[in-house]
Formats: structure tokens, sequence, C-alpha cells
């Protein structure tokens, strides 16, 4: 077995104390013994609650060796607030102790740079493996297996129960509900999204009528009772009455027949899109990731499919899918739909000549028009926030995840991280304030004169009559926590790190087995080096004038396991293949240039930075 780099770990500090243990505060050492994995998150990031999937199979089969962290790591102001850790912690389904770190201490003291990283620590409590973004699990499950042999052999492997203790079950009648459609009925269907089930309320918004759905993690057709959902977020009504579900954690949308309460799979496969999957075909053969919302437009469903940063189209007429806008790149970018950049697209609403949407990362109110066109009508980018009313070109969204078009043709926004009800109208350019003091708003229907918002932290539908007048809020503007790196002017050596996991070689059948996309905000920021090429070091030349800005580097590699015995693919099905893995991130960088700042920027997607 080939010598490992091993880095002795720091402590795990966070202020906000450990969550899932029954209040018992841990320190790397009382876990000694274990092989730990720590998982870098933060509940806003769809990449991070793709990790959390991945995870499951890994901490079920090895729960006697493998204790999994996960540590809380803010970008947005919301997040820093331990309730919404605590409330994320059962929201996701997290199995596992969970450190809330809200300063970022121990982010910085493992010199994390994006969300997600996972970080591997041997027994004896060194790290052994980092890497970044998804797609890592198999390569974690093969190290995990060699360090249990390892420290089995040396007598410094550790079994037996984990620190996790499950919180105990609030009996509330709905749970972290997503989204909200008016039926023709006059009902409410609600996707009660922690519950993995629909819920169809009486008109008063509160009354169950009844439950669509098992109730447990699954992904089955058939009637109301035993058809399964995981997490189920957007709804939308067909023509025909049925209803679309975005059905996100299955990759999958679900229709509904509400007169039976039959339900059946329209399009997805059940597997997560990967780069390189096919983009376009029929509907039951086409991967998906993690479509969050639907709306009809133009006589397609639209699908915001939050886990690639792009909208797709279901036609119904022909039953295929399709994308429709964006480049998987996430950054907000107008333009042309096939040019334009989203960033995890999480709310839709349609009218007769737009198709608005929450950009949530972005904290963005967009839309496209019917010729394609992209733009934005309030929002700037990945790292400004806030609550601020006004001008829509200076006007602050924080993480907003729905959006609900009014009959006078403005739109409701669901300002989810600002706990508020925003309004925009195209006419005059203006954002206002409808209503303050709710609790992480998802999405909102309207029903007569009113508007039924999803409170989703507090479990219910609030109704509220659709104000004359704009609430006063005191405006306030973020900038995430995160700390810029400084860096110096001039030449910058950008060295993405990837080593193919034990037992495994790039994959190269195909040409090249890596691809390094780079751009800057602003744009003058880069005078070289901006583009796409297959070589994971670049040269980047900075413009001294620009003081600030972001780097946004997108990453991908693909490996297959070093063994002629073949395999199964996710992007190959038939035999004689050995079994191949796509590990694939994307940067956001913050930078200052400085002098004396750093001259080389070291990302991590796979392995050790050995240089100095």
């Amino acid at each position: 077995m080939a010598k490992r780099v091993r880095v002795r770990a720091p402590e795990l500090i966070g202020r906000g104390g450990w969550l899932n243990t029954g209040d018992k505060q841990y320190t790397l050492a009382e876990l000694r013994g274990r092989i730990v994995v720590l998982d870098f998150w933060t509940f806003c990031c769809i990449n991070c609650l793709h990790v959390l999937d991945e995870l499951r199979e890994l901490e079920e089969r090895h729960r006697d060796t493998v204790v999994i962290v996960g540590v809380h790591s803010p970008k947005f102001v919301h997040e820093a607030e331990h309730e919404a850790v605590v409330d994320a912690v059962e929201r996701y389904g997290v199995e596992h102790p969970v450190l809330d770190d809200p300063e970022l201490a121990t982010w910085k003291q493992y010199a994390v740079r994006a969300w997600p990283t996972l970080v591997v620590i041997d027994p004896e409590g060194y790290v052994v493996a980092q890497h970044a973004g998804e797609g890592h699990a198999h390569a974690i499950a093969r190290l995990v297996e060699e360090l249990e042999a390892e420290h089995e052999a040396k007598g410094t492997l550790r079994r037996g129960d984990g620190p996790y203790v499950a919180p105990e079950p609030e009996p509330t009648d709905l749970r972290f509900p997503g989204k909200a459609l008016l039926l023709p009925s006059g009902n409410f269907l609600v996707s009660d999204t922690t519950r993995h089930q629909l819920v169809e309320l009486a008109e008063d918004a509160e009354t169950v009528v009844r439950r669509i759905g098992s109730g447990t993690r699954g992904f089955a057709d058939g009637p109301a009772d035993t058809a399964a959902f995981n997490e189920p977020q957007g709804l939308a009504l067909l023509d025909d009455g049925s209803v679309v579900v975005a059905d996100t954690v299955n990759h999958a949308l679900r229709r509904l027949d509400p007169a039976t309460g039959a339900v059946s799979t329209l399009a997805g496969t059940g597997r997560q899109w990967w780069r390189g999957s096919p983009t376009a075909g029929p509907a039951r053969e086409i991967d998906l990731s993690s479509p969050w919302d639907v709306a009809v437009f133009g006589g397609k469903v639209w699908i915001a499919m939050a886990g690639v940063h792009q909208l797709w189209t279901y036609d119904p007429e022909t039953g295929t899918v399709a994308v429709a806008a964006g480049t998987t790149n996430e950054g907000l970018v107008d333009g042309p739909a096939a040019e334009a950049w989203f960033a995890q697209p999480s709310g839709l609403a349609a009218t007769a000549d737009r198709l608005w949407l929450a950009d949530s990362e972005t904290s963005a109110l967009r839309w496209v028009d019917p010729d394609g066109q992209v733009h934005t009508a309030v929002g700037t980018g990945l790292f400004d926030f806030g609550h601020r009313d006004g001008a829509a070109g200076q006007a602050l969204l924080q993480h907003p995840l729905g959006v609900t078009a009014l009959p006078d043709g403005s739109v409701a926004v669901s300002d989810t991280y600002n706990h508020a009800l925003r309004r925009y109208d195209p006419v005059t350019g203006e954002v206002t304030t409808l209503a303050t003091d709710l609790r992480e708003p998802s999405g909102a229907v309207l029903a007569g004169d009113q508007i039924v918002v999803v409170e989703s932290a507090r479990h219910r539908l609030t109704r509220l009559r659709l104000p004359e007048e704009a609430v006063r809020v005191e405006s306030v503007a973020h900038r995430t926590r995160r700390a810029a790196t400084e860096v110096a002017p001039g030449r910058l050596r950008l060295d993405v790190v990837f080593q193919a996991p034990a037992g495994q070689k790039l994959d190269t059948r195909y040409g090249p087995s890596t691809r390094l996309l780079v751009s800057s905000t602003p744009p003058e920021l880069l005078l070289e080096g901006e583009g796409a090429d297959t070589d994971l070091s670049r040269e980047l030349d900075l413009n001294p004038a620009v003081t600030e800005g972001v780097l946004h580097v997108s990453a991908m590699a693909a490996s297959c396991d070093d063994d002629e015995a073949g395999g199964t693919s996710r992007s190959q099905t038939g035999g004689g293949y050995p079994a191949c893995h796509v590990h694939q991130q994307d940067w956001g960088v913050p930078v200052r240039i400085t002098e004396g700042g750093v001259d080389r920027l070291p990302l991590i997607l796979a392995g050790m930075d050995q240089r100095p």
C-alpha cells in the first residue's frame, strides 16, 4: 500500500455547538479510533444537499467505524442563525452529528475554499484526503475500507456505536412544506417536503383532507397510500387537471391524478444528471438533477433544474425533455438562453409574456421572454445580498425561493432568508416589502384577494391580504461571510489539485478526462486566462486596476476503476467496461488584489496539495 500524506487534523471549533448528539459537545480526541469524515456544508447549497444524499449509503454501511460530522459553514447571514441550522438538519434528514460553525472557524483551520468539501481523518487523528464538490462517495468508501484494514491490523481502530442521537419528532400536520398549489376545487395541495408526501388541505388552508404518498423516502408509483416521493417541491396544474410534481431528490417529475390519488412518473430515471449525460430525449430515459419548481409557459412545463443551474422543459405532447436555458455554469449572466448563467433557480411563475424565476444563490429575480432572452430585474451576483427596497438596480434580496405573479402585472417574491414577502413592479422598476415576520417563506399562491404563503419553517400556510401600502423596512446590505483571498497583482498560478483515487486512473477513452473553465466578475479582473481548456493548471494575469472581484472556476475530472474485469458506469450501461466516475466542482473565489498577496491559488478537487 502506498504511503499516504498525513497532516495532523486541527480541532473542531464552532460557537453554535453540536447538534444530533443529545447535547453532548465533542472534541476530535473523543472521536479518536474512528474514521471521521468532515462534510463542510451550508444548507442553501444544492451541491451540499447532493453530497448529503451521496453519503447516506456510506453512513449506513460503515456505521460502527465511520463518524460523519457535518461542519455547517454559512454563506448567507440567515444561515449563521443557530435555529436555522437546527431546522435545516431536520429538514434534510441529516442523521449524523453537526457542528454549527457560524464564524467559519473550522473552515479556516482546514483551509476550505468551497461548499461542499469532504475531509477524511484517520483513526489516529491525521487528515489523509480532501475532496471538493460532488461525486466522491465511491472514492471515500474505498479509502474507508483501506483505513479499516490498516488500523484494524495496527490496533488503532475502535468499533461501536457512534455519537449520533436522533432528535424527537414534532407532531405538526406539515413539516417544512415547500410549495403550494390552488386546486380547481378551492382546496390547496402542498408539498410536505420533509415527510416525503403531498398533502391536500381544505379551503381554510389548515384542515387536512388527505395525504398522498407513504411518508417514507422512496421512488415508487401507484395509489396514494403506497406511492413514494423523496423531498418533493414544486407543483403545477396541467390542462387535463393532473398535477406535475418536482420530486427533487428523486431527480424526477411525477404526475398526480387528483381524482384518484394515483401517482406515476413523467420524466427522469431516479439518477442524478452528470456532465456528459444526454440533455434531451424521451423523458423517462433522461437523467435530471434536483428539479425544484415547475410552471406551464408556452405550452410546455418549465423546470427549475436547481442541481445544474439551468431551466429545462418537459413537453406533454411528445413526452420529451430538453435544456431550455443555461450553460450549467453558476452565476448571473443575461442574454440568449443558451449563453445565460443561473445559480440554483428555485421558483417559477408564468404570465402571458414572461417566465419569472427566483434565482436563489444570486439572490435575484429574473425572467425569460418569449424569444428566449434572459433578463435580470433584481440582483447583482453570488456574493451580494440583503434587504433593501427602492429602485431595482440597487435593491437587495436574500436567497429567494419563490415567485408569484400578481393580478396587476407585478410579482411577489418569497424572500426566504429575509423572512419577507417582497414585490417588484416592472412598470416603475421599484421593489417594496409587502410583509415581514414570516419564517422562511418558500412559495405563495393567490386565492381570491388574498395571498397564501408557505411558511416553511413554521410548518404552515399563512393567509395575507395583499396590502395597499408597503411595509417600511430598515435597509441592510451584506456580503458573503467568507473572507476574500489576498492575491498579488499580475501573474497568478491556478492549480486545481486532482489525484485519481486509489485503484482508479484517468478515463481517456473518449478524449481528455479533465476540463477547466475560468471566468471572473467583473470580467475586467482577468487580463489573461479566461476560457475553457483540458489542463487543470493555468497562468492567470490579474488586472492591477481592479482591486477586488470573484474568480469563477469550474473543474471536472473523469476516472475509471483500474480493473479490466469491468463494471457499470454512470454513462456506460453495457458490460465489459470498468466503473467510471465523474468528479466536479464550481468555485466562486472572492479575491482582493494586494501587494504581498499570494501568487498561487490551489483548489483541491480530490487529493492533497503537496506543493508548498
